[in-house]
């Protein structure tokens, strides 16, 4: 009974620990990205403060300041338009002779400027003709199609709020603020009536673009919450928005990048067997049990993240000296899959099956024995039977050199749609969720095949307008655009 008591004792003991850290610790196993670069902008601007400060207490090494920013700051885009200003002396007659100076170089250099966004107004005028002779009728060119019918915006003005909304995360009723600062007063619901009539004429690219996902041999899968509007009832639902990515850049895959989201009321595990119909290959995922449905079809094998795996023996070692869950928690394949990062995915299994097998059959042994010495309530012993649960997803890797370590590539995905949701709460309606989805997985994969969204929006929903034939419209995914194509349409 003592013994008893003990392990509940600690395992409770655990459980607060891992609550004290949830509500007041670290989110992650190390400091996000974004937060150490906040600190070191910071510091970059406190040396660029004292570099100004001496510049202008000691003129005579502000020419060596200048050479340095000359090394460091690189090259300006060749694409950008040159705007030349020439600064010429005014006389140019000799001061010692009095002859006339002739002009045998110059010096040039570059700086980066800005123009400020501007709006204009684009007028269409369409000249009626009539015939003297006879009164048949008037003859006039037809009207150009519009995205917005009777509405004010171009497909270029649509785009951008877009883009703004989408990938810079700024809500729409910022934006109304940011153009009324122009003169534009232009409606919140406005812009809203905008964003859905593009998200109508977007859907068939998105249906598109998750249907050749479909066709990949490998996908990462991960979903994140949803909070969204219930009328009714004064409160929100918390819907799904589940991502689709796909990424062969790290063993050399010649397919693009991309991800899909598509939005869905729950989490039930029947969403993923519908999002996914079709498809038959590798599906990298996290623990969550509702994907093991899909893998009982035998068409779909199932990849576990090993970050995920590690995390659990984390949150039991990081509030203090927990030497069981620590002592084999640090074992990571990842220096080995730097060394091969990049590589063939046969050079990748080779390499696997050399070097992460021994490892992997030794944590497994230590797993099997520290589970058979510690006590079976433990949350230690839920972290270890979660390895071994999917054990054989988690050492699949070893075998298919296309598979990853963790399924952080999704989960990079994901992060966008996380900060987009803190800046703007909610999703108004289940529609507005599926237009999230919709225009989020055009842009986010734009940003994978470094592409510029604006400039690719504008031309689908411009050519979309104007007909563009439904057979064509792989040429209108953001993989087919690149930079070169995209500088005529801006």
């Amino acid at each position: 009974m003592l013994l008893a008591e003990r392990c509940e004792s600690e395992r409770l003991r655990q459980i607060i620990k891992e609550l004290q850290r949830h509500r007041f610790g670290r989110r992650a196993e190390t400091l996000p990205e974004d937060q150490m670069l906040l600190g070191l902008e910071d510091v970059e601007q406190v040396a660029a403060y004292g570099e100004t400060a001496q510049d202008v207490s000691a003129p005579e090494g502000r020419e060596v300041q200048a050479g340095r920013r000359r090394v460091n700051r690189g090259a300006l885009p060749a694409h950008l338009p040159r705007i030349e200003v020439v600064v010429d002396i005014e006389d140019k007659t000799c001061p010692c002779c009095q002859g006339e100076l002739h002009r045998i170089g110059e010096d040039r250099s570059e700086r980066l400027d800005l123009v400020p966004a501007q709006f204009r107004i684009l007028v269409t005028r369409r000249p009626k003709y009539a015939c003297r002779a006879c009164e048949d009728g008037v003859m006039q060119a037809p009207a150009p199609a519009r995205l917005i019918e009777g509405g004010l915006p171009t497909e270029a003005t649509v785009a951008q709020v877009l883009v703004s909304k989408y990938a810079d995360h700024l809500p729409l009723y910022r934006q109304a603020q940011i153009y009324a600062r122009q003169g534009i007063e232009l409606d919140r619901s406005t812009l809203a009536d905008w964003v859905g009539q593009a998200a109508f004429h977007l859907r068939p690219l998105h249906e598109r673009l998750l249907g050749k996902l479909r066709r990949r041999p490998k996908l990462f899968a991960d979903e994140t919450t949803m909070p969204v509007l219930d009328p009714g009832r004064g409160r929100t639902k918390t819907g799904q928005l589940w991502a689709y990515a796909a990424d062969d850049q790290p063993w050399g895959g010649a397919d693009p990048p991309g991800v899909a989201y598509v939005y869905a009321p729950d989490r039930k595990a029947d969403r993923p067997i519908a999002h996914l119909a079709g498809f038959k290959g590798i599906l990298q995922v996290d623990g969550y049990a509702g994907y093991g449905k899909l893998a009982e079809r035998g068409d779909v094998q199932l990849a576990f993240c090993w970050s995920h795996m590690r995390r659990n023996f984390y949150e039991l070692a990081a509030p203090g000296p927990a030497p069981i869950a620590g002592e084999r928690s640090s074992i990571s394949f990842y220096a080995i899959e730097k060394d091969i990062r990049g590589r063939s995915a046969e050079e990748r299994c080779l390499v696997r099956q050399q070097k992460s097998r021994p490892l992997a059959e030794a944590f497994e042994q230590w797993l099997r024995a520290k589970l058979a010495l510690i006590s079976q309530k433990g949350k230690l012993a839920d972290a270890i039977r979660y390895a071994l649960s999917r054990w054989e997803g988690l050492t699949r890797f070893i075998d298919d050199g296309r598979i990853e370590l963790d399924n952080n590539a999704v989960e990079r995905s994901i992060r966008p749609i996380t900060l987009n949701r803190k800046n703007a709460l909610l999703a108004g309606s289940d529609g507005g969720a599926e237009h999230w989805a919709i225009i989020a997985s055009l842009v986010e994969t734009c940003k994978l095949n470094d592409v510029d969204p604006l400039a690719c929006l504008t031309d689908a929903l411009t050519r979309i307008v104007n007909g563009h034939p439904n057979n064509e419209i792989d040429h209108l995914l953001p993989w087919a655009y690149c930079r070169h194509d995209l500088k005529a349409v801006a």
